[in-house]
């Protein structure tokens, strides 16, 4: 839009449509408008593209023998190989897992498999190396410690907590829950030298005062809830399925 005289007047370009497909001026006729015939033309390089010598061609002696061979430049092996070789490509590059929408810190989970099945844990965040969810009964109410569980196994609730406050130890990580098995040394009495057995394992310092540690926080926070007596109540209770009830069904 053009403004002239406080008015605006429309911009109409020089060559528009007067109907579908017909043109007001032809592309001859624009040719000439926009003098394009006065514009400087270079010449066109057509670049030459040397190709690569694959054989090189050397004299050889004999009457009968054409007087010269193509040799290859790149030989080729002089054995085949008995197998086929496929070179394997290392991929050192851990995947980032994406969380689920309905999973946030603080978010009620029910655990689906394993020795806990059917309790319901907290959801602290997700450790970055496995993607696995670094979850919590805690262990006051339901006996559940710091654990790892995937995704695929557990069940978010809309039921959560506001767990924004809550400082975890920086040294949680999926090493820090690897299990090391050590073979038991066979003693001098024992009649098998062959016998090895596996030690058992015991929880660490370090685990206890780490689980005491997110645990009186996470008490802390439930208090603080307005409704603190039913959450008691929610995390300490199992959940199951009665007669005529379908997971697929409910609204958790």
């Amino acid at each position: 839009m053009v403004k002239a005289k406080g008015k605006r007047v429309p911009r109409l370009r020089r060559n528009y449509q007067l109907a579908p497909g017909v043109m007001r001026f032809s592309s001859s006729r624009m040719y000439s408008k926009r003098g394009l015939f006065i514009r400087k033309r270079y010449p066109v390089v057509v670049k030459t593209i040397e190709k690569k010598k694959k054989f090189v061609v050397k004299p050889i002696g004999g009457e009968k023998n054409g007087g010269e061979r193509k040799v290859p430049i790149k030989k080729k092996p002089r054995f085949l190989p008995e197998r086929e070789y496929v070179r394997k490509t290392r991929h050192n590059r851990t995947k980032k897992v994406p969380l689920r929408s309905s999973i946030k810190p603080g978010t009620i989970l029910i655990i689906l498999v394993g020795r806990h099945k059917g309790k319901r844990v907290i959801f602290l965040k997700q450790l970055p190396k496995s993607g696995l969810l670094l979850v919590t009964g805690p262990l006051k109410i339901n006996s559940m410690p710091l654990r790892r569980i995937a995704q695929a196994f557990v069940i978010a609730t809309k039921t959560s907590l506001d767990i924004t406050g809550l400082q975890i130890p920086e040294h949680i990580n999926d090493d820090y829950f690897r299990r090391i098995n050590r073979k038991k040394e066979a003693k001098k009495g024992d009649t098998n030298i062959f016998a090895q057995g596996t030690e058992e394992y015991k929880v660490s310092e370090i685990r206890k005062a780490d689980q005491k540690q997110v645990d009186k926080q996470i008490l802390e926070i439930i208090r603080k809830h307005p409704e603190h007596k039913f959450m008691f109540g929610y995390l300490g209770s199992k959940f199951s399925l009665a007669k005529n009830q379908y997971p697929h069904q409910m609204i958790f």
